[in-house]
């Protein structure tokens, strides 16, 4: 997909009528602002202080047609703090990509991996972009080693960005490949125990990884090729030796989701949040491996590193979606950007979630007689 300057000015103008008067929406839990003028799904999403403002930004993904030519190239910018949005310069390349990993890091957005799709088929890339939000360029990376998508992605001490999991063109795997953007090179750390995994959620928070679920290969059945998994693991980073990762089982999280659920950190929550996702492992375009229709799980909930335990947020969420590729957090709460609804619909809906459960009505007082 080319560039077109005015199709992009179409959309600053569509994203500005729509969402520059609701910027107040963002600090009501619970509330949706405008969505995006286009559906999207398995989008990557990101968030940066760009000259002191918290921006957010999603990045590809697939449009409502779900097929293999509804991949889109296109970018957006949010500003979290006056309701702003505009159209960046598109992902550089000839084609989009679905299951790619973003994050911020310095002044920068890493945008690494996912898959591109072609009629037939489809195939994992090694790409690495580099996006500068200060002046809407891009810039090229060292390749991933081993191109994947739909792992997890995360931040440590904002110089290692690690790429955990996913699914590479051999199957899903279980490495662990960490990119030093101040040597400008790659490495691998210590791998998750265990089978290879995609579509898991997760984050880093300190020093710690929290990984949830996701999908490993079923060598038992040539029809149905991937199955749900059920584990939980925290990875501890060394710090004088940031490949060197002692992983832990946890205990299994609240609810039934096991796939592509949005997931976030906080640092200063101390925190990873999980919201969606889905029981049942799906391709692009909604339908599980098992040839049945994926649907979405309500349930959000956290990991609380303080106390080392999950915590429930919400188990009856309006509007569940599935089909992420993170979460960001921010002070207000949680922004869910885009995601496939019930029925399989892609949706372009910008939802900010409530980061505490919230308290009930407390009950009518009877009157009592005197």
């Amino acid at each position: 997909m080319g560039f077109s300057r005015k199709s992009a000015m179409k959309k600053v103008s569509t994203i500005l009528t729509l969402l520059l008067t609701n910027y107040l929406l963002w600090a009501v839990p619970g509330s949706e602002v405008a969505p995006l003028p286009d559906p999207v799904s398995n989008n990557a999403v990101a968030m940066l202080k760009v000259h002191g403002d918290l921006q957010i930004f999603s990045f590809m993904g697939i449009g409502a047609k779900k097929t293999w030519d509804a991949v889109t190239t296109e970018a957006y910018s949010l500003d979290a703090s006056t309701g702003k949005a505009f159209t960046i310069h598109p992902v550089p390349g000839t084609a989009g990509r679905i299951g790619a990993m973003a994050i911020g890091a310095g002044d920068r957005v890493v945008l690494v991996g996912g898959y591109v799709l072609y009629q037939g088929g489809g195939m994992a890339v090694p790409d690495v972009n580099l996006y500068e939000p200060a002046h809407d360029r891009w810039e090229r990376g060292p390749d991933m080693p081993t191109p994947v998508g739909d792992g997890v992605i995360g931040v440590y001490h904002e110089r290692y960005v690690y790429v955990i999991g996913g699914r590479s063109n051999r199957g899903p795997v279980s490495t662990v490949q960490i990119f030093d953007l101040e040597k400008n090179r790659w490495s691998t750390g210590t791998p998750i125990p265990g089978d290879g995994i995609f579509g898991h959620a997760g984050a880093i928070v300190g020093e710690s990884i929290i990984l949830v679920d996701g999908a490993r290969s079923n060598s038992s059945s040539a029809s149905l090729k991937y199955l749900a998994t059920e584990q939980c693991w925290e990875g501890k980073i060394d710090r004088h030796h940031p490949g060197t990762i002692a992983w832990t089982k946890l205990p299994a999280h609240p609810g039934a989701a096991r796939f592509r659920i949005a997931a976030g950190g906080s640092e200063k929550d101390e925190k990873v949040y999980f919201v969606g996702g889905t029981d049942n492992p799906f391709d692009y375009h909604g339908v599980g491996y098992d040839g049945k229709p994926s649907e979405p799980s309500p349930v959000s909930f956290d990991f609380n590193l303080r106390t080392g335990k999950w915590e429930t947020i919400n188990e009856n969420l309006a509007n569940p979606t599935m089909d992420h590729r993170g979460l960001l957090v921010t002070r207000e709460g949680l922004v869910v950007i885009g995601g496939m609804g019930q029925g399989q619909e892609v949706t372009g809906r910008v939802v900010v979630l409530p980061k505490e459960p919230q308290a009930q009505p407390a009950p009518p007082k009877e009157n009592k007689p005197k």
